[in-house]
């Protein structure tokens, strides 16, 4: 005769998962228990995003900046902005120089271009399109006309107040992937024209010890009023291992 199964025993065997004998049912089975797993895992971006401490920093001194603006330009990837809470690395930018078309000393000194023709060190803000504030590392002698615009940052420290400036709650590279939006994010004004970088206070560029190996070369953006042969020079720099840079990102090709 068959012993009666009690109840308590029922439960459990029904409560039981059936066991998954065939390979594909032990396939969609593992898949299943990875996917339950990624999805109770949220990846966060690592920030900041440098080595770097705000401690090893230290200001560049006005020798550095009083170059060629095509030998500056490379030289400025992997230092640092610093205004109030907020560092940021650079990891784009553009050589301007002089007797070049798309540069703004092509005109002469102006009341708008004066910063321009001061000694290399010093910052040249300037607004585009009534909007945006572009930020301009002066570069050689005084009197020359060159500069270095930068165009892209990541965030090192003050990401809320990046993010406040710039009204985007993200970490992502949109944050910082654009000359305005750098301007922005450290809250400029053309106010900051003649500040020099190299004194302590106020708006700095900065040398965290940081030495950038892999460096992208590519034209310069948004200068279709330039002689061709400014247009197509490749006066354009960027850091090759990183997301914060701006767009177009297929004209850049390895250094």
């Amino acid at each position: 005769m068959k012993t009666p199964v009690r109840r308590s025993e029922r439960v459990d065997q029904e409560s039981e998962p059936p066991k998954v004998t065939t390979p594909l049912a032990l396939r969609a089975a593992r898949e299943k228990k990875h996917c339950s797993k990624t999805r109770s895992v949220r990846v966060r971006r690592e920030y900041p995003l440098t080595l770097t401490s705000t401690a090893e920093m230290r200001l560049m001194p006005p020798e550095f900046f009083q170059i060629d603006a095509l030998d500056l330009a490379p030289r400025l990837l992997g230092k640092f902005l610093r205004r109030d809470n907020v560092v940021l690395r650079i990891t784009e930018v553009e050589a301007y120089r002089p007797n070049d078309s798309a540069c703004h000393g092509r005109a002469g000194v102006t009341p708008r271009t004066a910063p321009i023709f001061g000694p290399g060190g010093h910052a040249y803000v300037y607004l585009c399109y009534g909007l945006h504030m572009m930020l301009n590392i002066v570069a050689d002698k005084d009197g020359v006309g060159a500069a270095v615009l930068i165009r892209s940052c990541s965030p090192v420290t003050g990401l809320e107040t990046i993010q406040e400036r710039r009204g985007q709650k993200t970490d992502k590279p949109l944050l910082l992937n654009g000359p305005g939006k750098v301007g922005q994010a450290l809250g400029l004004s053309t106010e900051w024209s003649h500040h020099p970088l190299y004194s302590p206070g106020g708006l700095e560029v900065l040398d965290g010890g940081e030495d950038v190996e892999k460096v992208l070369v590519g034209p310069r953006v948004g200068i279709d009023y330039a002689l061709p042969e400014h247009v197509s020079a490749l006066w354009r720099f960027a850091i090759a291992d990183t997301p914060w840079i701006s767009a177009p990102k297929n004209t850049l090709k390895p250094l």
